[in-house]
């Protein structure tokens, strides 16, 4: 498994955008568009989601992950593809692995009132009883994304040249999901060629990560090089799914990326993150922009909803 550690020797991936999102977002739009057509990856900084709220987030997800596996397991719900609640250690495998990862997430949707007209394409939360903080801090940093995301996508609606507020109705009530993601220290009993989380494509928009300042990420570059993603501490990783590539037409990049396994007394450690993965209403219409379509090298794929584009891809990942 030596080619998939981490090393001190990894390059960083240059001239990924940093921007703050305290700027005027013409001032970073099309800096944030440069680094999502060629890498499909920015870093965010000053993004809004106070400090305490990610302190809070993170010890309960500790918290949570430190509860015995058998407590764990009473939130695994059965034929729910993962969507709400536990997914255990080795469920998860990148599209075409052989193998699967080495992590354990929960999965924390949008709570919709009954009878909302698609409330059929998302299952309540669930919350487990042990931790009675859990549901509000979520809750709280669910919505921090979620507007943190909107920010992110007027900024590319700008550099795109659509109406800044275009993306706003295609994510309202969107089958956005945040994970709460544990990779425990690595074991003995491993399958050989596992890896924290093995090379994929986001299946969403944009992703938001928090946590993921220690090493491990890496982009796979248009030469075919993994390249480390220098994060500073408390910014954002922002990257590009594979439906906001679909929407427009290859010009903005869903990357190859990965987690790999780290080294020394890292191996020792577990690792947590918090990604949010931000999503078109189940019911929008992915279909090639005409602003995108028109582009030299651009690549067209026929129009699909985000529902059956998300489960078309779950099946591929083991989770459907």
């Amino acid at each position: 498994m030596t080619d998939l550690q981490s090393s001190p020797d990894t390059a960083t991936a240059p001239n990924i955008a940093s921007v703050s999102l305290s700027q005027p977002l013409e001032q970073i739009a099309d800096e944030l568009g440069r680094s999502f057509a060629e890498y499909g990856f920015a870093v965010v900084r000053d993004h809004g989601i106070p400090q305490d709220l990610i302190e809070r987030a993170e010890e309960t997800s500790r918290e949570f992950f430190a509860l015995p596996d058998a407590a764990k397991r009473e939130y695994r719900i059965e034929g729910g593809g993962g969507a709400r609640g536990y997914t255990p250690f080795g469920t998860e495998k990148a599209k075409d692995a052989s193998v699967f990862d080495l992590k354990e997430f929960w999965h924390v949707g949008r709570e919709l009132p009954p009878g909302h007209p698609l409330a059929e394409f998302m299952a309540p939360n669930i919350w487990p009883e042990e931790l009675p903080g859990f549901r509000p801090v979520f809750s709280e940093l669910y919505a921090a994304f979620e507007q943190t995301g909107l920010r992110v996508l007027e900024a590319i609606a700008l550099h795109l040249g659509l109406e800044r507020d275009f993306f706003e109705d295609t994510v309202a009530n969107g089958n956005s999901v945040m994970r709460l993601l544990h990779y425990p220290p690595l074991g003995e009993g491993a399958p050989e060629g596992a890896i924290r989380a093995a090379a994929h494509g986001d299946i969403n928009t944009i992703t938001l990560l928090l946590g993921a300042e220690e090493a491990g990420l890496e982009l796979l570059t248009r030469a075919g090089e993994w390249r480390a993603i220098d994060v500073p501490e408390g910014a954002l990783v922002i990257n590009v799914g594979d439906m906001l590539e679909r929407l427009t037409a290859g010009v903005l990049r869903s990357t190859t990326h990965r987690v790999v396994n780290p080294r020394g007394a890292g191996a020792h450690r577990s690792r947590y993150s918090m990604p949010f993965f931000l999503h078109f209403r189940p019911d929008y219409l992915i279909e090639p922009l005409e602003v995108c379509a028109a582009r030299d090298h651009a690549n067209p794929q026929p129009p699909i909803t985000a529902h059956d584009f998300l489960m078309q891809r779950l099946r591929e990942i083991n989770l459907a």
